[in-house]
């Protein structure tokens, strides 16, 4: 059971196997004492977990404050990145190099940026590992249309 910010609580099929995942997605939110990033930072697990889960054709991936947790794990120092516009400090205090883009890809890690940014995160991520193709006909169903800079190295 995975406890979300404002206490929505969803049921995970599978546990956490990164060995055989294609893409892990951190996602963010939560304030300091509430459930959310800040009690995942304090109890220390899944920042753990993250640092271990890295290897080849892994993308490691977050969503608003979720690059927080991607710092704490140590996996964006030195590296270009974004989250939401409150965090920025934090990340930059953290090691990471922030740009100011709805999504940033460097390759393995590809961050974006406060809540509506996933969209694009998604879409971004389908059109590079499907193709624009697919990454159309995607909006076309989501009828949301990707807008904003991404960077990429």
């Amino acid at each position: 059971m995975v406890t979300a910010a404002f206490g929505t609580e969803v049921r995970v099929k599978h546990g956490w196997h990164p060995e055989t995942a294609d893409v892990i997605i951190v996602p963010g939110g939560g304030r300091p004492g509430e459930p959310g990033i800040w009690a995942e930072i304090e109890n220390g697990a899944l920042p753990s977990a993250l640092a271990a889960a890295p290897r080849p054709r892994l993308i490691m991936s977050s969503l608003c404050t979720g690059a927080v947790l991607l710092a704490v794990a140590g996996l964006v120092d030195g590296r270009p990145c974004t989250t939401h516009t409150v965090a920025k400090q934090q990340l930059t205090s953290r090691g990471g190099i922030v740009k100011n883009a709805r999504v940033v890809d460097d390759g393995d890690l590809v961050t974006a940026g406060g809540i509506t940014s996933g969209l694009d995160l998604g879409l971004h991520l389908v059109k590079r590992e499907l193709g624009a193709d697919v990454a159309v006909r995607v909006e076309e169903a989501l009828e949301y249309q990707a807008r904003g800079t991404i960077w990429t190295r």
